[in-house]
């Protein structure tokens, strides 16, 4: 059975440096950056002093789901 899509996102990621990414998310002026941060840092092996810490995918999905 054919379903019109109701939806399709149009996003755009660009990795800046290491854990870093940079998102184009629509009728978001600017990008929003993506890292990691403490046990998520720590569990990837990310030095935080090389890296800044920033929110990372799993916390924007928690978000998301929990709005």
């Amino acid at each position: 059975m054919a379903v019109d899509t109701a939806y399709t996102s149009h996003v755009k990621i660009e990795r800046v440096k290491g854990p870093l990414r940079r998102a184009y998310l629509p009728h978001v002026e600017a990008p929003v950056f993506f890292g990691v941060h403490s046990e998520i840092a720590q569990h990837y092996g990310v030095d935080t002093q090389v890296h800044e810490p920033h929110a990372s995918t799993l916390d924007y999905l928690v978000a998301a789901a929990a709005g």
